[in-house]
């Protein structure tokens, strides 16, 4: 059994990865801005109110944790989308360092948007990559770009389908690295489901330490 801390527990990600880990018999403090969102209950959970932006807090909460994941969503009407994700990043970084002794390690749910179409070329650069998701694909770019300059905390990124949704727990998928996959008929897609179970997979194993993985079918 691990202990993990989950940030932003309520979300379409967040909520799947709370029920997997407690399937899994994993014991799970829930972060959110507001508990009554969390509507589980299990003997392995505890829900509390967290500020991820605040180093601080992220220290207390992830003390004696083995795991911390972030599955915060920084969306919303006039949010700058890529200082909101960068003070995410500061504050769970700057505040597993903190700890002294025994640090977590960090899984970061990121976007999918920086994965490769072809060496070099980005996913979200390509012609067609829909406005409206362009700043939240950017910013979840800029939080890799610094993830992957930290070296005194273990963390790894993953990242979704060029798409994914809620759907069915299926248990089977790909798990690649930087590039972009696309099934048969050129599909880039996965449920949160299956990226919860890709994602409790990780915090089991700390398979990914220090890179980014992706998932899709």
């Amino acid at each position: 059994m691990a202990k993990i801390v989950l940030f932003g527990a309520s979300g379409m990600i967040g909520s799947r990865a709370l029920a997997e880990a407690l399937e899994r018999g994993h014991e799970v403090t829930a972060v959110v801005r507001d508990p009554t969102r969390v509507t589980a209950a299990h003997p392995n959970l505890a829900v509390v109110a967290g500020d991820v932006t605040d180093p601080a807090t992220v220290a207390r909460l992830a003390e004696g944790a083995d795991v911390v994941v972030s599955a915060v969503s920084q969306r919303g009407p006039g949010v700058d989308q890529t200082a909101a994700y960068d003070a995410v990043a500061r504050g769970l970084v700057e505040g597993l360092r903190a700890l002294d002794g025994h640090t977590p390690r960090l899984i970061v749910v990121g976007g999918a948007g920086t994965l490769e179409v072809a060496p070099g070329q980005r996913l979200v650069d390509q012609p067609g990559f829909p406005d409206g998701y362009k700043p939240e694909a950017l910013a979840h770019g800029e939080v890799l770009a610094k993830l992957r300059g930290v070296t005194d905390v273990k963390w790894a990124y993953l990242s979704p389908a060029a798409e994914i949704a809620p759907g069915e727990r299926t248990g089977s998928f790909r798990v690649g690295g930087d590039a972009l996959m696309s099934d048969a008929e050129g599909k880039s897609f996965i449920t949160a489901e299956d990226y919860a179970i890709a994602l409790i997979d990780e915090a089991e194993s700390g398979k990914h330490v220090g890179e980014r993985f992706s998932v899709a079918y």
